[in-house]
């Protein structure tokens, strides 16, 4: 629960927060931060603070930049990782010492982590302390470094290049500037495992970065170390690497190794500046309307909000003015509301606080009636694989994975959270041709992938949006014959129905080619799979046979075009056809596990499309109903398939087997699966969010009256524990504590809410389905851009596609949003796109925003 609280103001002699340990004196100039261990275990000021492994190394995808030791500069975090690694400047999969345990001393204001690289039997502590303003950060071996270590091992501190872009720096007083792009001065070299590594673009005793910005200036001193801290960077290795600062472990030495001073700027009586929360898109008349204005803990609430209206000559108006309302306090900040709910006549507004003024939005009965073309126009054709995708006069990319796929191997974890046991479940050989999945599928994110289940979850949503709302809409040409894709060209067919038809036809290639679905298509080998760009260029589009010399192709097989004669807006090649087989490893591998669960995720993706197809493909309406039909029936009659490894094999068995029944019964009418529906229903209960409430609100015209009484008995509990959530946080949806950012629930949540509003429009009220719009286009933690790319007056324009490395964006994509990093720091980096928990596109949530912004649409159209 939140806690109310009172406010503070400003003053010559300002009382101490609950949260901070110590009281903070500044002097009139810039100073180092005065640091204290506060009890949330880590190190804190009001301008500066430093986190000591408040989260683990590692993560989901292993280096997530979010361990080690982090600063938190005037209200930014601006580096990350400061722990021991074995090379200059390593790479997302590059090893990272395993934690063992933390200890935090609040006596001497130390925390202690212990850690290991058990592998290579090496373990050492990092210590942080403050010592006279100064941060201490020390590395303390037990024993000395492995042999095989020395050279190798080192401490490193990473830091986010697009904060100190432009900046300068000082290396023992000689000057010199943060490259802009990526540069090595001295060139890469080849160590001696083979590996390219840069070489330091600068290195002294002592760093100052950024002497001119006091709100990032650092001093970095080694006062224990091999005498030199060397300065690289790492985007020369990788395009999401940082600037890292490194300190050489002393070879033959224990106890203190390594020591370093920092000293962080602190800006005298810096208060963050408050973050307006309100709807960069902007707001029916009819619904509620309230900005959330998130401020320092150290800052004193104004007086009142106003509400002004942009008149055609370009002067304003004020048209409300109040005293906001105190909410409390969540995670590191406190919070105050604005309600003007009451203004509706349609104009274009600005919300004015203190010295800020928000961009302008409109009130209007259509703010909602285009918000979501972007994501049908753009983002959707730009994720199709095996299509050539055009806008005008770009090429979005080329015709890409032609080759796919090849059969993975046994026993195998891949770095991408697919795996295979024993089993293969095909007849195929490792690194055999599977014929026939060259087709349809969307790229899953930014890394390329056909996850099984991403499409699905897609596919699914898609159809439940084109069924609810109808969305009639032409504006893409879309030719599967062809393998093109033209993007503002109408073709006469109804795009939502276009994309469901490629979404369909990769999970039913599936069940062509290997008789089951399969958990996905990846890239086989690390170097291959963070591919930025054209995914036409990632492999060379031919199947690979391994009697072939890999530089040469099989040519004379395939179709010639000579460039001169092609037409590419009738879907032709850009370059010519060489021939279908080559002896380059490059194809993507196919995971074929024959999970039970995936097995019915897709039946209830395929059964859903079967629907709504008939206008434009109905023999493959016909052959999806088919084909779903004979996997519930053959799931039926055998022991569940439970093999489980990452999020590649499908969800819960029940929730997944649900989905299936619901999609067949809605379909088919038939009572088999309104009998499974009501056995199922026990163990569903406890988990009564998300897809399972749009699966069992949308059974419920089949079913009978005792299981519409169960339903809104479980509706009412649903109630209470929104109830709950609205205390948790001011924005009244759930915000996620894991490592992938939530804005993929605050939809569903939103989602969920239009289900169980239609349904006991008595319990569930429509106001919960905008909020969740409302979050994702302003109205959130930390910032106050909308997280749908280019939609509304500011959004994230820097986001993780498969441009990324452009820091451009794809029109209509969604990103993950505000990530919470332990233990109070909400966060989403708009200037750093690599940041994939909170910025990494994924196509589930394209198909989540679709039928939301129709939902609230159709609900404030009534």
């Amino acid at each position: 629960m939140h806690q109310r609280f009172s406010w503070r103001p400003i003053a010559a002699a300002i009382a101490c927060s609950t949260i901070l340990s110590a009281c903070t004196t500044y002097s009139q100039t810039d100073s180092p931060s005065a640091l204290t261990l506060n009890t949330k275990e880590y190190f804190e000021s009001d301008a500066v603070d430093v986190l000591a492994f408040s989260s683990k190394p590692g993560g989901l995808f292993f280096d997530s930049k979010t361990a080690g030791i982090e600063i938190i500069h005037h209200g930014e975090r601006t580096a990350t990782n400061g722990d021991v690694r074995l090379l200059h400047t390593p790479e997302q999969w590059d090893g990272m010492g395993q934690f063992v345990s933390r200890e935090v001393n609040q006596e001497t204001g130390t925390i202690t982590t212990q850690l290991a690289y058990p592998e290579l039997d090496f373990s050492y502590a990092v210590k942080a302390t403050v010592e006279d303003k100064h941060l201490v950060v020390s590395v303390h071996l037990d024993r000395p470094l492995p042999a095989e270590l020395v050279g190798k091992a080192g401490f490193n501190m990473e830091f986010v290049p697009a904060e100190y872009w432009d900046k300068s720096y000082l290396a023992d007083g000689k000057p010199g500037q943060f490259p802009r792009s990526a540069s090595t001065p001295y060139g890469m070299i080849t160590n001696e495992q083979g590996l390219t590594e840069p070489t330091a673009f600068a290195s002294a005793n002592s760093f100052v970065f950024a002497p001119g910005d006091p709100e990032r200036r650092v001093t970095i001193t080694e006062t224990l170390g091999d005498g030199e801290l060397m300065l690289f960077d790492g985007r020369t290795k990788a395009q999401n690497g940082w600037y890292v600062v490194r300190d050489m472990i002393p070879a033959e030495k224990t106890g203190k190794v390594v020591e370093w001073t920092l000293d962080i700027n602190a800006k005298p009586g810096w208060v963050r500046e408050p973050v307006i929360g309100f709807s960069q898109v902007g707001y029916h008349p009819s619904q509620s309307k309230q900005a959330v204005i998130e401020l320092d803990v150290n800052d004193a609430p104004e007086s009142t909000v106003e509400l002004l209206r942009i008149n055609a000559d370009g002067s304003s108006e004020q048209v409300l003015q109040s005293k906001p309302a105190s909410w409390g306090s969540y995670l590191r900040y406190n919070y105050i509301t604005f309600d003007f709910s009451g203004v509706t006549a349609p104009g274009l507004y600005q919300l004015r606080y203190g010295n800020q003024t928000t961009p302008a939005f409109p009130i209007d009965t259509d703010v909602l009636a285009k918000a979501w073309q972007p994501t049908l126009d753009f983002f959707f054709p730009v994720q199709m694989d095996h299509m050539l995708v055009r806008e005008a006069y770009r090429v979005w990319h080329g015709r890409s994975h032609m080759d796919d796929a090849l059969q993975a191997p046994p026993n195998y974890e891949h770095f991408d959270l697919y795996a295979h046991g024993e089993n293969l479940d095909t007849e195929f050989k490792p690194f055999e041709h599977i014929d026939g999945l060259d087709y349809g599928g969307w790229y899953d994110a930014g890394d390329y992938d056909i996850r099984t289940q991403s499409q699905y979850h897609t596919v699914q949503g898609l159809v439940h949006a084109v069924e609810e709302f109808g969305i009639e809409r032409d504006n893409t040409t879309v030719d599967q014959a062809k393998k093109f894709t033209q993007i503002n060209r109408p073709d006469g067919k109804q795009d939502i129905l276009q994309q469901i038809e490629h979404g369909t036809l990769a999970l039913i290639a599936q069940h062509r080619a290997i008789g089951h679905a399969i958990p996905g298509i990846v890239a086989g080998r690390l170097y291959q799979y963070p591919h930025l760009g054209d995914g036409s260029t990632k492999t060379d589009n031919m199947v690979y046979d391994a009697s072939m010399d890999p530089h040469a192709s099989e040519r004379g097989v395939g179709k010639m075009y000579e460039p001169s004669t092609v037409d590419p807006t009738a879907g032709e090649d850009l370059m010519p056809e060489n021939g279908t087989h080559s002896g380059r490893f490059d194809d993507r591998w196919a995971f074929t596990t024959n999970s039970t669960a995936l097995n019915y995720g897709s039946a209830a993706a395929l059964a859903a499309a079967s629907r709504v197809l008939g206008p434009i493909n109905q023999d493959l309406a016909d052959e999806s109903l088919t084909t779903a039909k004979k996997v519930w029936e053959y799931e039926a009659n055998r022991e569940p398939n439970t093999y489980r490894f990452g999020n590649t094999t499908g969800g819960r068995l029940e929730e997944e087997k649900l989905k299936a029944a619901v999609e067949l019964l809605i379909t088919t009418k038939e009572d088999k699966y309104a009998h499974s529906i009501n056995e199922l229903l026990p163990e569903i209960e406890d988990n009564f969010r998300g897809e399972n409430i749009a699966m069992l609100v949308g059974a419920l015209p089949h079913m009978n009256d005792a299981y519409s009484d169960k339903l809104k008995a479980l509706t009412v509990q649903y109630r209470k524990q929104v109830a709950d959530i609205e205390k948790d946080n001011p924005y009244g949806v759930p915000i996620t504590r894991g490592g992938w950012a939530g804005n993929g629930s605050v939809m569903s949540f939103g989602i969920s809410n239009y289900w169980l509003n239609k349904a006991f429009p008595d319990i569930v009220e429509e106001e919960l389905v905008y909020r969740s719009l409302n979050y994702i286009f302003g109205t959130h933690p930390d910032s106050n851009y909308s997280f749908a790319s280019g939609i509304g007056a500011q959004s994230q324009t820097a986001a993780y596609g498969a441009n990324r490395a452009d820091f451009s964006y794809i029109p209509g994509g969604v990103v993950p949003g505000v990530l919470v990093l332990p233990p109070d720091l909400p966060e989403n980096k708009s200037n750093w796109p690599f940041f994939w928990g909170q910025n990494e596109y994924v196509i589930p949530m394209g198909s989540r925003y679709l039928f939301l912004t129709h939902a609230a649409q159709t609900l404030l159209e009534k």
